[in-house]
């Protein structure tokens, strides 16, 4: 089955609705999809609904903002119960995270002559309950004139700049033991945007893989063809499955829902459950 196992809504910081997604993939020939939106599964349940109604598949997802000290390594969680009682703790701890470091932020930003209040920043939040994301601090200085969203980003919120901020963040192998303790399935988001060594990552798969980690995003929207081929290597070596997806989180751009074309495998869609 075609399947897009890794798309974003305006439940974190997507532009689009989960019905809007649905409507994507249903135009793109997708046939499941998997909304993984940062450190939340509020989304979930409209998608759902919205895939059903065009007879798409979906697979409840989430993508856990994990940290290697100030390496981001993504990680993708797959069937996750919401119910059980390790994600609601660890839930609460990542909205509570996601606070501390956009009052830190903020704070920074300040600091640094761009003028911000948390009301400002909560007010880009299309869903009050979802974790605050860099992003909806972005979207917020730009409407104060202080840049497009993006480059405010890159000159002030990405690491390494002065309002750079990595509190309260879990480890990757935190990510994956919820995942598996939730009885989901995971896997290492995007790895050619790791920024380590290849012997470094293996050793981090490796060492991810002892706590549970099931795959690797192999085929990916900005993964080079030799990348692509060296990941898919690289989880058959390691006896990991292989998953793709777009990234998507705006309507326009190279990363639309179904970008690259990934199918699914049996062995897949097992773990999946579809």
């Amino acid at each position: 089955m075609r399947a897009d196992l890794h798309v974003h809504s305006y439940y974190s910081d997507g532009l689009l609705s989960p019905e809007e997604i649905a409507k994507s993939a249903a135009a793109n020939g997708v046939e499941v999809i998997a909304l993984t939106d940062h450190d939340n599964m509020l989304g979930c349940g409209g998608a759902a609904k919205a895939c059903a109604a065009r007879g798409i598949k979906f697979v409840e997802g989430i993508e856990i903002s994990a940290y290697e000290g100030i390496t981001k390594i993504h990680t993708l969680g797959y069937g996750l119960d919401k119910d059980c009682t390790v994600y609601k703790s660890f839930s609460k701890e990542l909205i509570a995270g996601a606070a501390l470091r956009a009052e830190e932020i903020i704070y920074k930003l300040n600091k640094n002559g761009v003028r911000l209040s948390m009301e400002e920043v909560k007010k880009e939040q299309r869903v009050k309950e979802t974790p605050i994301h860099v992003m909806h601090i972005a979207y917020a200085a730009s409407k104060k004139g202080y840049g497009t969203p993006f480059n405010i980003f890159e000159k002030l919120l990405a690491w390494g700049k002065p309002a750079y901020s990595n509190l309260a963040r879990p480890t990757p192998e935190r990510a994956v033991e919820v995942i598996k303790a939730c009885g989901g399935f995971s896997s290492l988001a995007h790895p050619g945007r790791i920024s380590l060594s290849k012997d470094e990552l293996i050793k981090l798969i490796k060492r991810m893989k002892a706590c549970g980690l099931d795959g690797i995003e192999a085929v990916y929207s900005a993964h080079t063809a030799i990348e692509t081929a060296y990941y898919k290597e690289t989880a058959n070596a390691l006896h990991l499955l292989v998953t793709g997806g777009s990234d998507t989180h705006y309507p326009s751009g190279n990363r639309k829902i179904g970008t690259p074309v990934f199918y699914a495998d049996g062995a897949l869609a097992e773990k999946l459950k579809i």
